[in-house]
């Protein structure tokens, strides 16, 4: 029985065609997964079944008034938007850190006991699936304090919670670690069971068992019956010549920790890690979800102010012995989920790349011309060059990451902090971006690097940090 029978639907924006002409039907029950590059239409199609995007053509949702499910199509989007007490989403990127403004934002414990009285949801089932993603330990915490995992974590526990007869996830993946995914695909796979209809957007090869039809969006049109998806690689350009060149270091110990804690009402976040980061070393920091590693890069980068309070030096200099936070991150370039959240929205693609030569959310100043040439030299490697003039937010989520991570690189620090740098990325532009990060490691440049997918990550890693509830469980030089 057909559940969404959609026919010759089309989606305009403006003088640009996103979705061209698609038909198909998807089945109750059925898992479905929807692939394709960055910018060909995924999630627009998400939007137009869910009724968030105006189309041409016939979309018909047929529910099944004998199942046990809602009769509702929901539709979990790739990022968590909130919202402060107030309303608005005037968040700054530090200020996750800052506990003196612990009540800016509510609980995750009462974000859920709103969503559960809003939509008439029993608590049992709510307790069943905290217990399976392992959520417990952050209901206490806000919102705006948690991690991309564990906002990604509150959405797919909210729609499972409200069991829709159709359930669109987009990106399902994000910023969960191993562990989460395998037990995300468990729930998905009773979800099915239970005649639920599930549609991903997603180019991860880690699926449900549940997953039986797989459809490629290439270009805004739909291709059928692939079973398999395969993005060729992208060759990577030469790099641009102030890539190639060795930062300027200052001293060769970059990061050295000595039983560094961090604890808030108490409760420790981190404790005792002792950590040392020399000039050319390339480390990979992993964890599970709510391990500490934000926590542990927020003292790396400055925005943690309980760094004063712990035995630590950054780039020679002990923390408290005068320098400022932009001492600091003039030396650092750093991508990272919350950073893309909190950035300017007003900002365009060239005014984004070129605020990481001031370390500011946008650019707000003018450039000499040596930055300009480097600049364009920038955008035109990472084939940029041709929306520069565009607004950052107007692109293709994968396109508006590049963007950023373009703004890592831009003024060649001898620290690199990419945490979950790939996220939002296509298989294509997530091999393209290590191996760009490979070959820039070439220069002798240091690299903290996030990563949860084992497949997904640079060749160059020469250590590996991992953290277990905010303690030291491994930390080796790779083999």
């Amino acid at each position: 029985m057909p559940i969404l029978n959609i026919k010759d639907l089309s989606v305009h924006y403006g003088s640009k065609t996103v979705l061209h002409n698609l038909s198909f039907t998807v089945n109750q029950g059925e898992g479905m997964v929807i692939r394709g590059e960055s910018g060909s239409g995924k999630t627009t199609l998400a939007k137009a079944i869910a009724g968030q995007a105006t189309y041409t053509g016939s979309l018909e949702i047929s529910f099944d008034p004998r199942s046990s499910l809602h009769p509702k199509t929901h539709l979990v989007e790739s990022w968590y938007r909130f919202t402060n007490l107030e309303g608005d989403r005037n968040f700054y990127y530090q200020q996750r850190y800052n506990h003196q403004q612990r009540r800016d934002t509510i609980t995750i414990a009462r974000e859920l006991e709103l969503y559960g009285r809003e939509n008439v949801l029993a608590p049992r089932f709510l307790n069943e699936l905290i217990a399976a993603l392992d959520y417990s330990r952050v209901l206490d915490e806000q919102l705006f304090e948690i991690s991309s995992g564990e906002h990604k974590k509150l959405q797919l526990i909210k729609a499972l919670w409200l069991s829709p007869q159709l359930l669109m996830i987009d990106q399902p993946y994000t910023g969960l670690d191993t562990r989460s995914r395998a037990r995300l695909n468990q729930l998905l796979n009773d979800y099915t069971t239970k005649g639920g209809t599930l549609i991903l957007l997603s180019n991860d090869t880690e699926l449900p068992a549940c997953i039986n039809h797989f459809v490629t969006l290439s270009n805004g049109q739909l291709i059928a019956g692939e079973a398999s998806f395969n993005i060729p690689q992208k060759p990577l350009k030469p790099l641009p010549s102030f890539l190639k060149e060795r930062p300027s270091y200052t001293t060769q110990n970059l990061i050295s920790m000595k039983n560094a804690s961090v604890r808030y009402d108490g409760v420790y976040v981190l404790s005792d890690i002792n950590w040392e980061v020399n000039a050319g070393e390339r480390w990979l920091l992993q964890g599970h979800n709510g391990s500490g590693k934000s926590t542990l890069l927020s003292l790396v980068t400055g925005d943690h102010p309980q760094a004063y309070a712990n035995d630590m030096k950054l780039f020679g200099v002990q923390r408290g012995g005068g320098e400022s936070i932009w001492d600091i991150k003039k030396r650092i370039g750093l991508i990272s989920p919350e950073l893309h959240w909190y950035f300017d929205a007003s900002a365009t693609v060239l005014q984004s790349l070129a605020s990481g030569f001031f370390d500011s959310n946008g650019l707000y100043r003018q450039l000499r011309y040596a930055q300009k040439q480097q600049l364009d030299e920038l955008l035109k490697f990472l084939e940029l060059y041709d929306v520069r003039d565009e607004l950052l937010t107007t692109l293709p989520l994968g396109k508006q990451r590049l963007a950023l991570l373009g703004r890592t690189i831009i003024k060649n620090p001898q620290l690199l902090v990419l945490d979950e740098p790939c996220q939002g990325l296509d298989q294509q532009q997530t091999r393209y971006f290590n191996d760009l990060v490979d070959a820039i490691s070439k220069n002798g440049v240091t690299i903290i690097y996030v990563g949860h997918f084992e497949t997904q990550l640079p060749s160059c890693i020469s250590h590996k940090l991992v953290l277990e509830n905010g303690k030291t469980l491994y930390n080796q030089p790779v083999a």
